[in-house]
């Protein structure tokens, strides 16, 4: 499909190309067509902020152009000046609800922003600012995933093309913890362990899911041996997280707190499995219980994605794991808020690098993204609801479900079977591995720990392929 679409601008590269001349390299074609595809969803967004955002119930949603960033300016205080987690905010959220990073973040675009005018114009300005950002962020993501895998730089464009990407990018203030995961992903394939983490771990400072990547690369790292780079990489994390976290946690630790106090109490939510449990159920689960067995289920996908890793044939690659726990923690959660699929979409590039089986996932997640805001249309239009019913949109959550677990089963499916995954094809063993890639196994479990019994040593007269002559290796 890529190579067929080229044809508008040249076609696939040529054996005799002559490579280093042309001022448009990969990298650079990727980050622009990112940048080109999120301005389209700026335009997506033109009807939301000409007045859906503030006027009319629903037009928001019958538009699908919803934002957090205008509502929360004022919502979270910003508009007032009120300073994120040492201000006690007047409405019915007392602190800010996200992580220090990320009030940063929102903190700085609120500097940025011109003030004056009416409220809707001040609104409109700090999206424009936080969509300018935003859009550093997108750029930083595309170029971060090109250079990862080194011999496929236009696996670029799988990011920059993703419809849901340029859907969501604007939503909320996911972007900034994406692009420092990509980032530490690409800090990681060069083998700068330290790096890895200091990045990680401010990714982490921004949203929580980053912290997860620590898991699968903790087993890796076992598995090969390398626990000096595991070291200097959760070392990393922890001091850059600290850094970031300690003063506000010290000065002001109700503020701090507020997001892992929210995370704990909120209740089912959007896009969860559990919501549809919830609404056919006369006695629905409590929170608390709810919780418990979220972690739970995580936990055990945790140890089931641990056995995977340690019992395959061929080690896995760093990013096919990585995928998978945050992919197990998005289905398992209980909310799941249309923008997360930018959590997954670099992941899912680096560890299936596939247009179609992307594609379908990509579907998946576009019909998800139409079916909230057509259902929240339906909630909030009265009597007359107009929109998606709560059974259809019950489907429609099952459909971004079944998305998501097809591209689990095609990356696991990649690593019991090697030779089905495209990039191993190529001749690469683990190019986002770092000082993974082409390590030996020092740990392994299962049938990997007892090789079959013809890969014995043998004593006798051996062949040398390619001489014709026989090679005594007997004393």
């Amino acid at each position: 499909m890529a190579a067929a679409g080229s044809e508008l601008i040249g076609g696939p590269l040529g054996r005799r190309a002559l490579l280093g001349t042309s001022w448009w390299t990969p990298v650079r074609i990727v980050a622009l067509v990112a940048i080109g595809m999120f301005a389209l969803g700026l335009i997506q967004k033109a009807p939301c902020y000409n007045g859906g955002w503030f006027f009319g119930a629903t037009s928001q949603y019958t538009h699908a152009c919803y934002s957090d960033i205008p509502h929360l300016y004022q919502g979270r205080g910003f508009a007032d000046g009120l300073v994120p987690y040492f201000d006690k905010l007047p409405g019915d959220m007392d602190y800010l609800e996200y992580p220090v990073l990320t009030g940063v973040f929102m903190e700085v675009a609120n500097w940025l922003a011109p003030g004056g005018g009416s409220i809707q114009d001040q609104e409109q300005w700090y999206w424009i600012v936080n969509a300018g950002m935003l859009m550093a962020c997108a750029a930083v993501i595309a170029v971060c995933v090109t250079r990862t895998h080194a011999r496929r730089p236009w696996d670029g464009l799988l990011v920059a093309l993703a419809p849901a990407f340029a859907l969501t990018a604007t939503i909320n203030w996911d972007l900034l913890a994406v692009a420092l995961t990509a980032a530490a992903m690409l800090m990681w394939s060069r083998g700068r362990s330290l790096a890895f983490g200091v990045l990680l771990g401010l990714a982490t400072a921004a949203k929580l899911y980053p912290v997860f990547l620590l898991g699968p690369l903790f087993v890796l790292c076992w598995r090969a041996g390398k626990w000096r780079d595991f070291g200097k990489a959760l070392g990393g994390a922890t001091v850059s997280w600290l850094v970031v976290n300690l003063p506000v946690m010290l000065f002001a630790f109700e503020g701090w707190s507020k997001f892992y106090r929210f995370s704990q109490e909120r209740g089912v939510d959007f896009g969860s499995f559990w919501l549809i449990l919830a609404q056919n159920s006369s006695d629905p689960l409590t929170t608390d219980s709810v919780n418990t067995l979220a972690t739970l289920l995580v936990a055990l996908c945790a140890v089931g994605i641990a056995v995977l890793a340690l019992t395959a044939a061929r080690r896995p690659r760093f990013a096919q794991l990585a995928f998978l726990i945050v992919a197990a923690f998005i289905i398992t959660n209980k909310v799941y808020s249309p923008q997360y699929v930018l959590w997954l979409v670099p992941l899912a590039v680096l560890a299936r690098p596939k247009w179609r089986d992307f594609l379908v996932w990509q579907a998946c997640e576009v019909a998800y993204f139409l079916g909230i805001w057509m259902y929240l249309a339906y909630t909030m239009s009265g009597d007359t609801h107009k929109g998606l019913p709560t059974d259809g949109y019950h489907w429609v959550i099952g459909v971004h479900l079944l998305g998501t677990l097809y591209l689990c089963g095609v990356v696991v499916r990649d690593i019991l079977m090697p030779e089905r995954d495209v990039v191993r094809r190529a001749g690469d063993d683990d190019p986002s591995g770092g000082v993974l890639d082409g390590a030996e196994d020092v740990f392994v479990l299962g049938p990997a720990a007892h090789p079959p019994r013809h890969s014995f040593p043998f004593d006798g007269p051996q062949v040398e392929w390619g001489k014709q002559e026989v090679v005594d290796s007997s004393p």
